[in-house]
């Protein structure tokens, strides 16, 4: 993410103007947007005028730019598209004031957030700046027959390409050098900064062989890790041991991991730990919360209208922040975030054990 400029405005707002880089920061923007922002940028719209005739002559759309009082956000993963909508409330064709209009955000779109920004959303932006440096990783888990492509990212981990086939014996036989040249093909593809080869046994081994004579111009990005399973279970194993992290300082996924980890345990041996909103709001009052883990969704829909929690979700983080702790948001779309959810979509780990 690019933040390009920072500016305080009346009311004690501040307007700062960004450049998704990526999806993850696409997914960043949606947390850090809620309803009663004003987003600003160019869009294209047909103009829509108060006789109800909904498009110019030709029903071409009009190049403009436009501010909107933001009302909603969706974050469209594979379609590599944040969606904001809202009424306008500026714009460069002035017929167009108080109609509903929808932003479509994608990589490189400049955009102007102006609000009066949460520590948590702070945090966020800073997260996805300082992500901009750090090195895409794609994850490879090959054995007998088959392989796994997944690509990591703040959001979570993704398949990009599954590839079977028989290695064996046979008029139908499918020959090991046909996979590897196939994965390799797809490795090659991601322009990933820095490759994980895993898998159980020497397949693995074989394949970077392989790559030497073929591929070559990947084989300096690829470190080798002995898991003994491929797919979505070889790259848990990959991310549990911290394979990621050798080639990009810790990452989102293996941060949380490691909290909900220690949260379970802490839990089942009745230790410090406390989770629920009202436990943890009575923990944050006491100044006990060492560090505070909130799901993003529950973040997101607490601070809006269809909050369900008797508590304000803010004055927890609030209080948290004030008594020294840390807060560490989740996102629900990787298993930490969906075992957090699973608790009530609020967490702590403890400074000392409440009675």
């Amino acid at each position: 993410m690019q933040i390009k400029d920072r500016e305080h405005v009346e009311g004690g707002r501040e307007r700062v103007t960004v450049v998704p880089e990526s999806v993850d920061d696409l997914w960043h923007l949606q947390y850090v947007l809620e309803p009663g922002d004003r987003v600003a940028g160019d869009t294209t719209r047909r103009i829509q005028r108060n006789d109800d005739q909904m498009r110019d002559t030709g029903g071409e759309r009009e190049h403009m730019w436009v501010a909107i009082a933001v009302d909603d956000i969706e974050f469209h993963k594979f379609a590599n598209r944040l969606r904001v909508g809202g009424e306008i409330v500026a714009c460069s064709r002035e017929d167009q004031l108080g109609f509903h209009h929808t932003l479509n955000v994608e990589e490189r779109d400049e955009l102007s957030i102006e609000k009066r920004f949460k520590p948590d959303q702070e945090a966020r932006l800073e997260e996805a700046e300082e992500a901009t440096e750090n090195p895409d990783v794609a994850i490879a888990t090959v054995e007998e027959g088959q392989a796994h492509v997944h690509t990591v990212a703040q959001y979570g981990t993704e398949e990009r390409a599954t590839i079977t086939g028989t290695t064996g014996k046979g008029e139908y036989a499918r020959g090991r050098s046909e996979l590897f040249s196939e994965l390799g093909t797809v490795l090659k593809r991601q322009d990933a900064d820095a490759i994980i080869l895993a898998g159980p046994g020497f397949t693995k081994q074989d394949a970077y062989k392989y790559f030497e004579q073929n591929v070559p111009e990947i084989t300096e990005q690829i470190t080798m890790v002995d898991t003994a399973a491929v797919g979505d279970r070889g790259v848990h194993e990959v991310l549990k041991r911290g394979a990621v992290a050798d080639v990009q300082q810790e990452t989102r996924i293996e941060s949380e991991a490691e909290d909900i980890d220690e949260l379970t345990k802490r839990i089942a041996e009745g230790a410090k730990a406390a989770y629920g909103p009202e436990e943890v709001k009575q923990a944050a009052e006491f100044g006990a919360i060492e560090r505070l883990l909130i799901l993003d969704d529950r973040l997101r829909k607490e601070r809006g209208p269809d909050g369900e929690w008797a508590i304000d979700v803010d004055d927890i983080v609030r209080t948290a922040e004030q008594k020294g702790g840390e807060v560490t948001v989740f996102s629900s779309e990787f298993p930490p975030g969906q075992q957090l959810a699973n608790l009530g979509g609020i967490a702590a780990l403890l400074r000392y054990r409440l009675e």
